[in-house]
């Protein structure tokens, strides 16, 4: 269990948020901590660190996203991910089906932060769902208060509002110097999938 828990967001426009709060994971549960991920905006499996978390019993994940059309064949090994965005909302784009999933994503986080069960709880990609319009900050809000005195709750995204950065204790950015996408370099397996 852990002694206090504290409020962290990884938040900017580069890579390595998701893989920041993984790492927070795996260090939590080498210390015999349980947690819990849960994937705003995600819906596919054949992420390389979604295989992993699947074989640790310390951690339990959900995901409520758009399914990539490719995801089996990518996560046999037979394709790769073929940079189509079908599985990706943009800004003004989101759907009734995004703001549904998001929806059940909200009522799932209120779950892990209020049951007691969990010593970590990441809600990867919230502050996108936020920034998308899919939940309001005011939801978010609400959910940061439901976080038990023991629980480290780790937010992930893009675009944190003032509001949510007021609310805690450990802020990153992550910010883009140099980028391979910005040379024409499609997402890698095992790097950035």
């Amino acid at each position: 269990m852990i002694s206090q828990g504290l409020i962290q967001i990884y938040t900017g426009d580069s890579k390595g948020k998701t893989t920041a709060a993984l790492g927070q994971i795996i260090r939590a549960i080498g210390h015999g901590n349980r947690a819990c991920l849960i994937q705003y905006m995600k819906g596919s499996s054949y992420y390389g660190e979604i295989a992993t978390l699947t074989k640790l019993d310390q951690v339990d994940h959900f995901q409520y996203g758009r399914v990539c059309a490719h995801n089996t064949l990518i996560k046999q090994g037979e394709s790769d991910c073929l940079g189509c965005g079908d599985c990706f909302v943009l800004p003004g784009e989101a759907t009734d089906f995004d703001r549904h999933y998001s929806t059940l994503a909200l009522k799932r986080s209120q779950w892990a932060l209020s049951e007691g069960n969990y010593d970590v709880v990441v809600l990867d990609e919230v502050l996108n769902a936020v920034y998308f319009e899919l939940i309001t900050e005011e939801d978010l809000l609400k959910l940061i208060d439901l976080k038990q005195n023991q629980v480290e709750l780790i937010l992930t995204g893009r675009k944190a509002s003032d509001g949510i950065l007021k609310k805690a204790d450990l802020v990153t950015d992550m910010k883009k110097i140099k980028h391979p996408f910005d040379a024409g370099v499609s997402a890698r397996r095992g790097i950035e999938y």
